[in-house]
């Protein structure tokens, strides 16, 4: 199961870990994805899709069948 935002296309991204004494390590910066069910009024059905938390408050602010308009 991949951890990509199925709304932004956020996914887990590689950084680095920085010491005191400057020395570096990699590290990973996961997203916050969780799942969630919205209600499609136009197909009168419930879809289940994987979102980070920046993809529900672009839902909230456009709507979710603009939403899956603007991603495909």
């Amino acid at each position: 199961m991949s951890k990509i935002c199925q709304i932004t296309g956020k996914r887990l991204i590689i950084g680095n870990r920085v010491s005191h004494s400057n020395k570096k390590t990699k590290r990973y910066f996961s997203v916050n994805i969780s799942k969630k069910r919205f209600f499609l009024t136009s197909e009168n059905r419930w879809i289940t899709l994987k979102v980070s938390a920046s993809g529900i408050k672009t839902i909230n602010k456009v709507g979710i069948e603009k939403a899956l308009k603007k991603k495909t």
